[in-house]
């Protein structure tokens, strides 16, 4: 479970925890004699230029299972090894916030944010190094309004996480300050290097010749397959429909894949296989690179603009009644987009708005809650898609709970850049069992959800975990 404590303001979750409840466990074969491979780990081979091509329309899905044992050289079963995988433990290691706040007392905190409202331009004090300097501050419009929506959700923000928090504690899940330094190792954590970009990979293969007079068929890959090709990866939905994870290799590069999961490995322009798969979601959680400054100025991923935003085919993807969920930055600009061009645009209700509130493992926010520049919050938007009446209900007879507004989601985040805290506990009572779920712009993979983006397997590489245990 990743939901560790529940109250009437949200949720306090441990991300952690949902990983490594995954079952990640690879089954491998180490008799010499083996006449067969393991299809638990299925091996792409280098990636030939040559033979990569975009998407083809009439693209299916890949399935991946087991059903056969292999033999070794006297007809009788080889003897399989289990290898277990855990998610790195320090990579969710926050001990202390990003910025440590200036000290000052409550009633000049809300003074000075009363004269940041009241004009354009104003006399602040900023405390820096133990002194104070006096600085002119002018404010653009969207600035204004960032501290106007700010000063409207201040309280719930606070008050929700600190009902929380206090539980974390109490029940140990959350340190107290001096107990959760002392845990600190203070040792450097070395991050595996992306020598495979999977961006820049869907960039290439898009430009290759087209696979749209191909014949493709769904490829059952066994147990004795060792192997299938780029081509197969790039052209359709993988799934892995097995009890156990399954070990991929890419470019080198090694993945691991959760069990019952699929995903499709493209950017915008090439979704058709996922449409091709003709099935239907009863919630889509999307995740869209919001353009903004710090990602013009780092050209760290590239960003969408709103028409393109626009442009992705939910209205195709989503089930009747389908949740949609969208993660929007703390631009003012970014939310009423979504509420008053994107959802409407999707024939999508807007029904709520939730923030992920970001913490240390003591319970402090990971930036000051007043900060002009970095929120210790991110915000979400729910709706649903409005009743088609020409397709049936899903479950029509299940009823789900209505969507409440205003909740709170509390958890540590990890250190990677946009590793997302997971949904599927805090959604499931409002959709319906066995429930088809999505998750665009993804950059890893959950067991019963299909997973689209560009970077779909970035947090499944294998540099990412560490070897639990081996065993028959």
């Amino acid at each position: 479970m990743s939901v560790v404590h529940q109250l009437s303001s949200g949720w306090l979750l441990d991300h952690l925890s949902f990983i490594n409840k995954i079952n990640y466990q690879c089954q491998q074969h180490h008799e010499p004699h083996c006449k067969n491979k393991p299809a638990s780990s299925v091996h792409f081979d280098s990636l030939h230029m040559d033979s990569l091509s975009c998407f083809g329309a009439s693209a299916p899905c890949i399935a991946l299972n087991s059903t056969t044992k292999p033999e070794n050289e006297d007809g009788g079963n080889c003897e399989v090894f289990t290898k277990k995988y855990v998610f790195r433990p320090e990579l969710f290691n926050v001990t202390k916030p990003y910025i440590t706040a200036p000290v000052h007392k409550e009633h000049q905190q809300s003074n000075e944010k009363e004269h940041l409202m009241n004009g354009v331009k104003r006399e602040i004090s900023v405390s820096v190094i133990g002194k104070k300097r006096k600085r002119c501050v002018a404010f653009n419009q969207g600035e204004l309004d960032a501290m106007e929506y700010h000063t409207k959700i201040r309280e719930l923000i606070l008050d929700g996480s600190l009902q929380l928090i206090q539980e974390g504690l109490r029940s140990g899940f959350l340190y107290p300050l001096a107990e959760n330094r002392d845990k600190c190792s203070g040792e450097p954590i070395i991050l595996p290097l992306e020598s495979c970009s999977l961006s820049e990979l869907c960039a290439m293969a898009k430009h290759l010749p087209s696979l749209n007079n191909m014949e493709l068929q769904t490829l059952q890959l066994m147990e004795d397959d060792t192997s299938v090709t780029e081509q197969d990866l790039f052209s359709r939905v993988v799934e892995n429909k097995s009890c156990f994870s399954k070990m991929i290799t890419l470019m080198g590069e090694k993945y691991l894949l959760p069990p019952k999961s699929s995903f499709l490995l493209s950017d915008i322009s090439c979704m058709q296989p996922l449409l091709n798969c003709r099935k239907t979601f009863d919630v889509i959680v999307i995740d869209p690179p919001w353009q903004n400054k710090s990602v013009k100025r780092s050209n760290r991923y590239s960003y969408l603009s709103s028409l393109q935003i626009k442009q992705i085919p939910i209205p195709e993807l989503a089930a009747p009644n389908c949740l949609i969920v969208t993660w929007v930055t703390n631009r003012q600009k970014h939310l009423r987009f979504v509420k008053e061009e994107l959802y409407p645009s999707w024939s999508v209700e807007m029904l709520a708005e939730w923030h992920w509130v970001k913490i240390t493992n003591s319970g402090e926010f990971v930036f000051p809650l007043d900060s002009p520049h970095k929120k210790p919050y991110e915000g979400l938007i729910l709706g649903r898609v409005k009743k088609k009446a020409a397709l049936p209900l899903r479950n029509p007879d299940v009823k789900v709970l209505p969507i409440p507004d205003h909740k709170l989601i509390v958890s540590v985040p990890c250190i990677l850049h946009s590793h997302k805290p997971p949904l599927a506990e805090v959604l499931k009572d409002y959709i319906k069992p066995d429930g088809e779920c999505l998750e665009l712009f993804a950059r890893n993979l959950q067991p019963g959800w299909t997973s689209w983006g560009n970077e779909v397997l970035k947090f499944q590489h294998v540099d990412y975990f560490i070897t639990l245990e081996s065993g028959h």
